[in-house]
């Protein structure tokens, strides 16, 4: 492996092309029209342009990252999360063309793509399921039907997707008709494929999800939990590993469920096995990620391993080389996603200019992003700008540490979803560790009640003001430019920009 395309962009794009110089490897990034003067298509050592700005003009065009393989040299094939990351045939599409595909074999996509049929499998190899239908429900009479003998609360699920996207919950058969038409209507938009299946909705659960890694060699491990119950709208904002609620016992039975899932498939590479963990310890297959996740930096500082050069090296043929005594968790660690959207406003996404920003240091702490100042936030594309990441010798010290690295982050010209973070990590029941899926409805809902504190909002503005000015040598730029206010305000003319553009 000498040459690695990235089929992916922002944050995920600009990590990969990083763990591809560890390893000595050379980096191509492919980019859209608004993405082209990004940070990761500066950091890699080749680029190629893939087209507009709309995904399916660029990110999700098979046969233009395929050409842009082809054109740089490239040998080998990054998918990255997102987009074509966990699309069977795109697996299949860069292996014919004669290159590596860094994940997993196109089979194992498929056999977990499809939710039923993975459902169906996980119960032939005596991993727990949620009860529910093993086969895809096309029309509304046949999913009320089934959702009487399943019995309500259900929720219903896409079958050929995740995310949370083409899912409704249904309480009574008098919702059943609006949920079912709306779920395949987002399912079809979202995958093109507008099949659905019915789940028993368990009430308040935790989200853990085990990571796994799998050579090509038949060794299949598991590198611990992570909680990810801190969710909107089926999205997750904070992640944690170890989960506040896993005992030994419970790693180890949900960990050798995890293996037994991925080696049913023929799993090869990093993958995730969601489980819906209930209060008396018993858990259920959710779904697997076929990828690198989101969250996947918590358990690489608990357990000491870069898991996008373990990609790597098995895509390399490497054995996974970890040791048994590697395979226990250490210490801490909590990652907060920052996202380009105004938690004050029901999250509602948002683009724009980064105009200036500071980013948290420091012991334990870490930050995987991809903006700078100068950076243009589209809106075409997942509204991730980073991920800040702790980690620490106990919770409550990884949860004091997230509070710090906080306080210290600044990014001015665009809201972002800072404060909601801050907020959790003073609210009581989050530091009791007492948390499911339904927090963000129980709690985090009414933490975005009160208005935000002008006082933050003017400390980060100075901040930033001091950042730019210190951009800028120490001096002020000239004043009276159109739309300044008149020469002789005592204010920074960088300061008034901060507190006009605002900071959340």
């Amino acid at each position: 492996m000498r040459r690695v395309l990235v089929a992916n962009r922002g944050e995920i794009a600009l990590r990969i092309i990083r763990g591809c110089h560890e390893e000595g490897i050379e980096a191509v990034a492919v980019y859209s029209d608004v993405d082209r003067l990004s940070t990761p298509v500066r950091a890699a050592d080749a680029s190629a342009a893939i087209g507009g700005a709309a995904p399916a003009e660029s990110y999700l065009d098979i046969q233009k990252l395929l050409d842009a393989a082809k054109q740089t040299g490239a040998d080998s094939v990054h998918p990255g999360y997102g987009f074509l990351s966990e699309r069977a045939d795109f697996a299949k599409a860069v292996t014919a063309a004669g290159l590596t595909f860094i994940g997993p074999p196109a089979s194992a996509i498929a056999a977990m793509g499809d939710k039923t049929a993975a459902r169906k499998r996980m119960r032939e190899v005596g991993v727990p399921v949620v009860p529910g239908t093993v086969e895809a429900i096309r029309t509304v009479e046949l999913a009320t039907k089934s959702a009487t003998t399943i019995g309500y609360p259900i929720l219903l699920k896409a079958a050929a997707g995740g995310g949370g996207r083409g899912m409704r919950v249904v309480r009574s058969a008098a919702e059943m008709e609006g949920a079912f038409r709306a779920a395949q209507g987002e399912a079809t938009k979202a995958f093109g494929d507008g099949r659905i299946y019915l789940e028993r909705l368990l009430e308040r659960p935790r989200h853990v999800e085990i990571q796994v890694l799998a050579d090509q060699h038949g060794r299949t491990i598991n590198l611990g939990e992570r909680e990810c119950s801190i969710q909107r709208r089926h999205q997750k904002l904070i992640e944690e590993a170890p989960s506040p609620a896993v005992t030994a016992a419970i790693r180890r039975q949900m960990g050798e469920a995890a293996v037994r899932a991925a080696q049913a498939v023929g799993y090869v590479s990093a993958g995730t096995v969601e489980f819906l963990l209930m209060p008396n310890g018993d858990f259920f297959f959710l779904e697997m990620n076929t990828r690198l996740q989101v969250e996947h930096p918590v358990t690489e500082l608990i357990y000491g391993v870069d898991l996008v050069r373990m990609q790597l090296k098995i895509a390399q043929g490497h054995h996974i080389s970890l040791p048994e005594r590697a395979l226990a968790p250490r210490g801490w660690a909590m990652e907060c996603r920052i996202t380009c959207e105004d938690p004050f406003a029901d999250f509602m996404p948002a683009g724009g200019r980064v105009s200036a920003m500071r980013v948290p240091e420091g012991p334990g702490v870490r930050w995987d992003g991809w903006i700078e100042p100068g950076s243009e936030v589209p809106l075409h594309y997942d509204s991730l700008l980073g991920k800040l990441v702790v980690w620490a010798e106990s919770r409550d010290r990884a949860i004091k540490r997230m509070r710090r690295a906080l306080d210290d982050l600044v990014i001015v010209g665009v809201p972002t979803s800072r404060e909601f973070h801050q907020r959790v990590m003073t609210e009581p029941a989050f530091c009791a560790g007492d948390i499911d899926i339904e927090y963000w409805e129980r709690v985090g809902r009414g933490l975005m009640a009160r208005a935000p504190d002008p006082g933050l909002l003017e400390d980060a503005a100075i901040a930033a003001a001091l950042l730019e000015e210190e951009r800028h040598g120490g001096r002020r730029p000239p004043e009276g430019r159109p739309g300044e206010p008149p020469a002789g305000d005592p204010a920074s003319s960088w300061l008034r920009e901060a507190r006009r553009e605002g900071l959340r």
